[in-house]
């Protein structure tokens, strides 16, 4: 392709098509509009947000819906700072988010400026992998390539790069082409005979399932069939393990006698998570005997845990190898663990889950039985999805998303859109709690704009349950946890949206399927007299 002379901001736009971006998520201002000029040209799809944290989500929920990394424009100031919240969300849960802003030319020697921060750049650096400032349109375009090169071989987590206004505004040649496809670093053959011969020995085997090998659920599900291992996942492993298999403890991790079962095993392997607070709720895992790691990250390696087996690889990659080395060798010893306990323990932890916070369950069972298989559900930090998270099997990894680390308010029903977009014709779900809701309420716009047949679960119990019951547990007079809120159907309607309130789990069932086809989306408001 011939050089072709262009402002940088509408360089970038090409650019970015020339890497797969196929949408932008975002919000024009007299700062950014540079960036704006080269969009359509590009072929890009850009979606208008309400808000700048609403873009944030989007890209978030479309970025784990596609596997692809989503793309935010802001403005400088206000609207970076608006995007800091998604950022660190997107930290936490390791989602691949690119946030491109435009910055001031001068902020030492000038004040008062439209939109001026102090230090921009380092403000963004707090909830992101790196943040960074091009100074030239080669710059520009050389941290775009280390993005997403980046983006494939490294932990996957949010960038952030801003470009001064009269760069953008300047003429910049083309971009060069796209770099080779990189690729993570490999483990070693040692590493992979060292596990097979733990294995070999092993007579229960654990393996526990995070996020990160959520795009591997055959090799991981072979690994588990070749070795007689039981298994657990995160909440963000969760569809890894096929749910009736008889050794699968379930996402029960955080459950007060979880570490007993752990200790239980004389081998652990843990694939592709943290092992973080937010999946454990305590600070060590419970193991007494060894502990393989498999990461990317080579924190996570050494972090307190202390693996007595650290392999930084990806964990496919990994799974794959180690399953056709099990399949190739002899049947290990066969394995103590007993499905009938397995079975026993789980029924224990789901009936702890449901008497925590009564009443969720059966309305998670009811939605679980009506919603079509390949349902994509993203939910908000509510009591609804802290129980659904333990007790809701499913078939598939990554089709349930979270705020997980983070813990964000109003994540879901901007992310949900994202991931409808990322997925035209395909079911997409929200669930989320009435308090949260009104955290990115104006975002349901954009669904009805779109034309996006996307059911929003509003579960309203009127109040901050879990902070009520919490300050309850601490012996605090609960105070500030009860806010007025809207009458949510008309809210929904006043939008351009539909809306509706069962009175019954069966009318609920048949809003949610009915939602799924109509030409927009459905605001399904839900109190817990629902069970009657």
């Amino acid at each position: 392709m011939p050089d072709q002379t262009r402002p940088l901001g509408a360089q970038i736009s090409h650019m970015l098509k020339d890497r797969g971006v196929e949408v932008i998520f975002g919000i024009p201002g007299v700062h950014n509009q540079e960036m704006y000029r080269g969009i359509e040209e590009a072929g890009i799809t850009h979606v208008l947000a309400r808000h700048e944290q609403g873009a944030g989500f989007m890209a978030d929920g479309y970025a784990r819906a596609s596997g692809r990394p989503g793309v935010a424009y802001v403005i400088t100031g206000p609207g970076l700072c608006n995007i800091m919240t998604p950022m660190g969300q997107a930290y936490s849960d390791s989602v691949p988010l690119l946030v491109l802003s435009s910055c001031l030319d001068e902020v030492a020697a000038r004040r008062g400026q439209l939109h001026q921060m102090r230090d921009q750049r380092a403000a963004a650096a707090t909830v992101c992998d790196w943040s960074e400032e091009a100074r030239s349109p080669e710059a520009a375009y050389g941290l775009i390539d280390r993005a997403f090169t980046e983006f494939d071989v490294a932990r996957a987590r949010p960038k952030h790069i801003q470009v001064p206004i009269a760069l953008l505004e300047g003429p910049a040649a083309s971009p060069p082409p796209p770099p080779p496809q990189a690729w993570p670093a490999t483990f070693s053959p040692s590493d992979l005979e060292g596990v097979v011969a733990l294995l070999e020995k092993a007579r229960r085997p654990l393996f526990v399932f995070g996020g990160g090998a959520a795009h591997a659920a055959a090799a991981a599900r072979r690994v588990l069939r070749a070795s007689g291992a039981a298994s657990m996942t995160t909440y963000a492993g969760r569809g890894i393990v096929a749910p009736d298999d008889p050794l699968y403890f379930g996402a029960g991790m955080a459950r007060p006698d979880n570490a007993e079962t752990v200790a239980e095993a004389d081998l652990v392997l843990a694939v592709g998570t943290e092992l973080a607070e937010v999946d454990i709720w305590r600070p060590f895992l419970g193991h007494g005997g060894p502990l393989v790691r498999v990461d990317l990250d080579p924190e996570v390696l050494a972090d307190h845990q202390r693996a007595s087996h650290p392999i930084q690889a990806e964990a496919g990659a990994f799974l794959i190898a180690l399953a056709e080395a099990l399949e190739a060798g002899e049947r290990p010893a066969e394995s103590a663990w007993l499905p009938v306990k397995v079975r026993e323990v789980r029924q224990r932890w789901r009936a702890e889950t449901d008497a925590e916070r009564p009443g969720i369950v059966p309305v998670c069972d009811a939605l679980r039985a009506v919603l079509p298989p390949e349902t994509m559900i993203y939910s908000d930090m509510t009591q609804f999805a802290y129980v659904a998270k333990e007790v809701w099997d499913m078939a598939a990894p990554r089709h349930w998303h979270h705020p997980f680390g983070f813990g964000t308010l109003g994540y879901a029903t901007p992310a949900a859109i994202g991931g409808a977009i990322a997925r035209p014709g395909a079911p997409t779900l929200a669930i989320i709690g009435d308090y949260g809701f009104h955290y990115t309420m104006q975002e349901l716009g954009v669904a009805v704009e779109l034309g996006l047949s996307l059911p929003i679960l509003l579960w309203d119990n009127g109040k901050l349950k879990e902070i009520e019951d919490s300050m309850v547990r601490g012996q605090i007079a609960p105070n500030a946890v009860v806010a007025r809120n809207p009458d949510f159907v008309a809210l929904a309607e006043a939008f351009g949206a539909r809306g509706c309130r069962p009175g019954s789990l069966a009318e609920m069932k048949a809003a949610v399927q009915k939602a799924f086809t109509a030409p927009g989306p459905t605001l399904i408001h839900l109190t817990p007299e629902v069970l009657g």
